[in-house]
């Protein structure tokens, strides 16, 4: 696959969405290290640090995340459909990880049991695979598809859709993005 956008392209505002373990905050932490660009990670903010994934109140969730997104640069990586809007409002640009559900299933099983810890994560030790976790994305995350590559297609700033691992190495070595950075 030719990428066609370059980073510049995207602006300073950057989007990643797509369903989970799809590469999402990994790529948002390379597109930040390389264009200086203030990384946010929306599962940080939606969850209580140091928690298995246990949700904030909406509130506190909506006004970090309404603060985050008013910022003059970002690259904002995550779904939380319930307040895209004023997210794709503000944003230059967007990307869309739209990878196959057996993809997303082995990356997390292989997040699981390395030793590094997650990228975008909540700061736990290794996470465990869990029967609710799996059930998400064998039987939710296919769901949210449709309505993500609705949201893809209906926005009109810069964006493009990776659909295949290969696609996404492409990406990378089309903007030079480095993968290999110390994890945190």
């Amino acid at each position: 696959m030719s990428i066609t956008l370059s980073l510049d392209d995207l602006g300073s505002r950057i989007c990643i969405m797509g369903p989970s373990n799809s590469g999402k905050s990994t790529l948002a932490k390379a597109i930040a290290s390389k264009t200086a660009l203030p990384l946010i990670h929306l599962d940080q903010l939606h969850h209580l640090p140091g928690t298995k994934w246990i949700p904030r109140e909406p509130e506190d969730f909506y006004r970090p995340h309404a603060e985050a997104v008013c910022e003059e640069r970002w690259v904002m990586d995550g779904n939380y459909t319930k307040c895209i809007s004023s997210r794709l409002e503000r944003a230059t640009g967007l990307i869309l990880l739209d990878v196959p559900m057996v993809t997303a299933l082995q990356r997390y099983i292989c997040r699981c049991y390395s030793s590094k810890p997650r990228i975008g994560g909540l700061n736990t030790r290794r996470e465990n695979v869990t029967l609710e976790m799996l059930k998400y994305i064998v039987h939710i995350a296919p769901k949210n598809h449709l309505r993500h590559r609705k949201i893809f297609e209906q926005v009109t700033i810069p964006k493009l859709m990776l659909t295949l691992p290969r696609d996404i190495n492409a990406c990378y070595q089309s903007w030079d993005l480095n993968k290999d950075f110390k994890k945190s």
